[in-house]
C-alpha cells in the first residue's frame, strides 16, 4: 500500500509502474491522509482501492493493511520505485519481513554515500526504513500490532517489533527513492538531522518532540 498526502505529480508515474503487478494478481491500495490536490481523485482509475485515513503515514498504513486482502503487505512511499522482480522476492521469502536496498537519486553527490551507510546499518542492525519498502508477512504483522500511533520513527519502532520475531530478509535489489529531502533541506544538514533524531530517539526522545524538530 502506499500512503499518501498531497502527492498528484507523482503519482501517475508511480501507479504506472505498478500496473503489471496489478495484472500478475498484486494488490495496489492508495491511502490518503486528506490531500488537498486530488490525490485521491488521480490514483482512484490507477489502484484496486483508494481508501481515506486520519493523516499521518503510521494512521494511513495501518489504515491500507486493514484493507488489504493478500497474505504478504508491501508498504511503499510515494517517492520510491520498487526493483524488477520485487513481488516474486517478496512471495518467495522464507523470512517473516525484510526490505530491499535502496539507492537515493537527487542533485547532491553525497546520496549515494547515504544510501551506502543506510543499507549497511540497517544489513547490521536488522533495522529497516520506510525508504527501504518493508514488507512482511500480513499474519506477523497484526501480531506485531502493526505500526506504533506515533508521529515519527513508526518503521524504526516497527522493525523492532518485527526483529523480536526473526531477523529480516535484507534484499540486495535496490530500490530507487528521491532524495528530495536532502534536496530541499542540504544534504549535510538533513544527514546531521537524521542521525540526531536517531540517536535523541535511542535515548528514549518521545516521538512527538522528533517530530517537530524534523519540521
Amino acid at each position: 500500500m502506499v500512503p499518501v498526502l498531497n502527492e498528484a505529480p507523482r503519482l501517475p508515474m508511480l501507479l504506472a509502474a505498478l500496473a503489471p503487478l496489478r495484472r500478475d494478481g498484486a494488490e495496489v491500495i492508495v491511502v490518503d491522509g486528506g490531500s488537498s490536490d486530488g490525490s485521491a481523485a488521480v490514483a482512484a482509475p490507477l489502484a484496486d482501492a483508494v481508501i481515506v485515513s486520519p493523516r499521518g503515514r503510521a494512521s494511513q498504513m495501518n489504515a491500507g493493511a486493514a484493507a488489504a486482502r493478500a497474505p504478504w503487505l508491501l508498504f511503499l512511499h510515494a517517492d520510491t520505485q520498487l526493483p524488477e522482480g520485487a513481488i516474486h522476492a517478496i512471495a518467495t521469502s522464507r523470512a517473516d519481513w525484510g526490505r530491499f536496498d535502496v539507492r537515493i537519486e537527487g542533485r547532491s553527490r553525497w546520496l549515494p554515500v547515504v544510501a551506502a551507510f543506510m543499507n549497511l546499518r540497517s544489513r547490521l542492525t536488522g533495522i529497516a526504513t520506510g525508504d527501504q519498502a518493508i514488507f512482511v508477512r500480513r499474519a506477523v504483522f497484526e501480531a506485531a500490532g502493526g505500526f506504533p500511533g506515533q508521529p515519527l520513527m513508526e518503521d524504526i519502532e516497527l522493525s523492532r517489533r518485527l526483529k523480536r520475531r526473526a531477523r529480516p530478509d535484507c534484499r540486495r535489489e535496490r530500490v530507487v527513492t528521491s532524495g528530495r529531502r536532502w534536496d530541499e533541506r542540504g544534504a549535510w544538514r538533513t544527514i546531521v538531522l537524521m542521525w540526531r533524531l536517531r540517536w535523541l530517539y535511542w535515548r528514549g526522545a518521545p516521538a512527538e518532540r522528533l517530530a517537530a524538530l524534523y519540521r
